[in-house]
């Protein structure tokens, strides 16, 4: 009896997702390259939302693929490793000649490591952490920060050490050992209390009122997180190594 071939082929819909990811980092180097700096910034959030989707849809719908995989790790390092680094640069970085340019790659190879580190880790690592920052929180602090000065009418050149300064902190972050919480323990599926819904209301009103504050705000909280909790953590067990001796 003849064996059935192997199918081959991939799966439409989450891949819809993260093409459209690989797309809004595409389309906002464009329109970095064309002065529209406010639309570059809104692309690479864009594409935040494209990356989350596309996970999610593949684990519903039962189509994770190797081939899923690697196709958004590689529109993950256009839309979050070379986009926000460009756009930063176009933005601002230019102007402070090699140091914005060794900044810019400085991100860019941090991205790269980051995403090869989270390849190699995936069914090893502990699912409710992650080691370095993630690089689409990375790539929010650079959209962001590029969003914030548009709408306040901050031209590039007047923010270019500033943003020579976080550009190389977030790109170190990214290959850091710090660990930052993952959020993947929350059940969107499950029920939470009353509050929980009041509080998650008052957080999108906030970032409604003001989005570009608000995002810059969240995630340059989040990636300062890493470092605040690896610190309080060494101390937790200096404290109980002493408590030890003594005793």
């Amino acid at each position: 009896m003849p064996t059935e071939p192997p199918r081959r082929g991939i799966y439409l819909l989450p891949n819809l997702f993260t093409t459209a990811c690989l797309f809004s980092g595409f389309y906002a180097i464009l329109a970095a390259m064309a002065g529209r700096y406010e639309a570059a910034a809104m692309a690479i959030f864009i594409a935040m939302i494209m990356d989350g989707l596309d996970g999610r849809v593949a684990r519903l719908t039962h189509t994770q693929t190797a081939f899923g995989a690697e196709y958004d790790s590689l529109s993950d390092m256009v839309s979050f490793g070379l986009a926000p680094a460009l756009v930063t640069y176009v933005w601002a970085l230019s102007g402070t000649g090699k140091a914005g340019w060794l900044a810019a790659f400085v991100y860019t190879a941090g991205a790269a490591l980051r995403l090869a580190r989270f390849n190699t880790q995936i069914g090893v690592a502990d699912k409710r952490w992650f080691q370095g920052l993630p690089s689409p929180s990375a790539a929010a602090v650079l959209a962001a920060g590029v969003w914030l000065g548009v709408v306040h009418g901050l031209s590039g050149p007047t923010l270019a050490w500033p943003a020579v300064v976080v550009t190389l902190l977030v790109g170190l972050l990214m290959v850091s050992n710090f660990r930052y919480h993952s959020f993947k323990e929350i059940d969107l599926r499950g029920r939470v209390s009353f509050v929980a819904t009041i509080l998650t209301m008052l957080i999108f009103s906030l970032i409604f009122l003001e989005p570009p504050l608000m995002l810059f705000a969240g995630f340059g909280v989040y990636a300062l997180s890493g470092p605040v909790f690896t610190l309080v953590r060494l101390r937790q067990r200096r404290l109980e190594r002493r408590k030890r001796k003594r005793a």
